[in-house]
C-alpha cells in the first residue's frame, strides 16, 4: 500500500533519471559539507578578509564562463556527449576539493576555485541536456524538480553532517576531503549506470555553428538578462548570508551574530524546507507559463531580501526573521530553477540543448562572479551598509519584472 502511495505521488520518469538524481545527491552531500562553511571558514580561520574571500569565491566564475562554454560543445558534440563531458566534470571537481583541502593563503584559494568553476562548468549543460533528452515535454518540469529535489537533500544532508563535524571537531579542512569522495563517487556512477543519451545526428553543425544561432535567438538573448539576476541572487544566499548572520546580527539574547550550529540549523532549514516544497510547488507551476512563474519567483526573492534585512536590524527575536527569510528564499529558489531549465529546452533545437543550456548556465557564472564580490565588499564597508545592501538587492527585483512581462509579450508573438 505504501508502495503504491509512493509510485503514485512520484512521476513516473525514466529510470535513467532516477539514477542521474541519485548520483546528484551523493555528489551535493559532499558540496554541502562546505557550500555554507567555506566563506566562514576562510574569513575567520584562516585569516583572509571578506572582500578577498569574496573574491576568491567569484574566481570560479572566471574558469565557468570557459567551462560552460567547452561544456555546450561537448555536450552537442559526437566525440564528447552527456556521459563524457560529466565524467570530466566529476574528476576535475574531485581535484579542486583536494586543492582547496590544503588552501592556507588566497592563491591557493583563486586556483581551488578556478578548478572548481571548470567543473561546475562542464557539469550544468551535459546534466541538464540529459534530463532533457530522456522526458517528453509534459514530463520535463517534474524532472527537473527531481534533479533539482536530489540537489537539494544532498546539500540538506551535507550541511547537517558538516556542522555536525564542525561543532565535534571544528576540522573545516576534513569537509573538503569529504567533498573530493562524494565527486569521486559520482564519477563512479556516471561510468557504471549512465550510457550516452543522445542519438547524435550524422551531420552535425560545426562547433561555431551552434553558438551563432543561439546569439542570434532573440527571446533567449531576453530571458538571458533577467536569468542573470536570478543566479546572483542564489550566490547572495550562498556566500554573503551565512557571513552576514554570524558578524552583523545582533540582540541581546545573542551577544553578535549567530553560531557555527545555528548557521548550520538554519541553512539546513532552508535546504529541507525547499525539498519538502518541490514537487507540489512544480506541478502547481505547470498552471502558469514559464515567464509568469519567474515573475511569482521575482515577488518572492523581494520579500525574501527584506526579511534578511529585518533579521539584522530588528533587536527582538532575530532567529524567527531568520527563519522566516530562509523559507521564503527556498520557495523563490524552487519556483525559479525548474521553470528557467524547462523555458530554455522549449526553446532550444533539439540538436542544441547543450549550447542554449550552456548558455542558460553561463548566467550562474555571471552571477557568481558578481554576487560573492559584491556582498563581500558591502560586509567590508559600515555597518549600515552592510546591513542596507538587502534593500538595494531586493529593489532590484523590480526590473527583472519588467524583462519578464516583455518576454511573455514577445513569446507570445513567437
Amino acid at each position: 500500500m505504501f508502495k503504491q502511495k509512493l509510485r503514485s505521488a512520484l512521476p513516473q520518469l525514466s529510470y535513467q533519471v532516477w539514477i542521474l538524481a541519485t548520483g546528484r545527491l551523493l555528489s551535493q552531500v559532499g558540496s554541502g559539507f562546505t557550500l555554507f562553511y567555506a566563506p566562514i571558514f576562510f574569513v575567520n580561520q584562516v585569516g583572509l578578509s571578506a572582500t578577498s574571500v569574496g573574491i576568491g569565491l567569484g574566481s570560479a566564475s572566471v574558469s565557468g564562463v570557459l567551462g560552460r562554454f567547452v561544456g555546450g560543445s561537448f555536450t552537442d558534440s559526437k566525440l564528447w556527449g552527456r556521459r563524457r563531458t560529466l565524467l570530466l566534470s566529476a574528476a576535475i571537481s574531485a581535484l579542486a576539493s583536494a586543492v582547496l583541502a590544503f588552501t592556507y593563503d588566497f592563491p591557493t584559494l583563486v586556483i581551488g576555485n578556478l578548478l572548481i568553476g571548470l567543473g561546475v562548468g562542464l557539469y550544468w549543460p551535459a546534466t541538464e541536456a540529459a534530463v532533457a533528452d530522456l522526458t517528453t515535454i509534459k514530463e520535463r518540469s517534474e524532472a527537473f524538480a527531481i534533479t533539482r529535489l536530489a540537489d537539494m537533500l544532498g546539500l540538506g544532508i551535507g550541511v547537517v553532517l558538516g556542522g555536525a563535524l564542525i561543532a565535534a571537531s571544528a576540522n573545516y579542512r576534513a569537509l573538503f576531503i569529504i567533498d573530493g569522495i562524494s565527486f569521486v563517487v559520482f564519477f563512479g556512477i556516471i561510468y557504471w549506470a549512465i550510457p550516452e543519451t543522445y542519438p547524435f545526428h550524422e551531420h552535425q553543425r560545426k562547433f561555431h555553428g551552434g553558438w551563432i544561432v543561439a546569439f542570434s535567438d532573440r527571446h533567449l538573448m531576453v530571458y538571458l538578462l533577467v536569468n542573470m539576476l536570478f543566479t546572483t541572487y542564489i550566490s547572495q544566499v550562498q556566500s554573503t548570508m551565512p557571513l552576514y548572520l554570524t558578524n552583523f546580527v545582533s540582540a541581546a539574547e545573542l551577544g553578535k551574530g549567530f553560531s557555527a550550529k545555528t548557521i548550520s540549523v538554519l541553512f539546513s532549514w532552508h535546504i529541507t524546507f525547499a525539498a519538502v516544497c518541490q514537487l507540489p510547488v512544480a506541478r502547481w507551476l505547470n498552471r502558469l507559463s514559464h515567464p509568469h512563474a519567474l515573475i511569482l519567483s521575482l515577488v518572492l526573492w523581494g520579500i525574501g531580501f527584506v526579511l534578511v534585512w529585518l533579521t539584522g536590524v530588528v533587536p527582538s527575536y532575530p532567529l524567527i526573521w531568520a527563519i522566516l527569510a530562509l523559507a521564503l528564499l527556498a520557495i523563490a529558489t524552487i519556483t525559479y530553477t525548474p521553470s528557467a531549465s524547462a523555458l530554455v529546452v522549449d526553446l532550444a533545437p533539439e540538436s542544441l540543448r547543450g549550447v542554449y543550456l550552456s548558455l542558460n548556465s553561463q548566467c550562474w557564472a555571471i552571477g557568481y562572479l558578481i554576487g560573492p564580490p559584491l556582498g563581500g565588499w558591502a560586509l567590508d564597508r559600515s555597518e549600515a551598509i552592510a546591513h542596507e545592501f538587502w534593500l538595494a538587492v531586493a529593489a532590484t527585483t523590480s526590473l527583472g519584472m519588467i524583462i519578464l512581462q516583455y518576454l511573455n509579450r514577445i513569446l507570445a508573438t513567437r
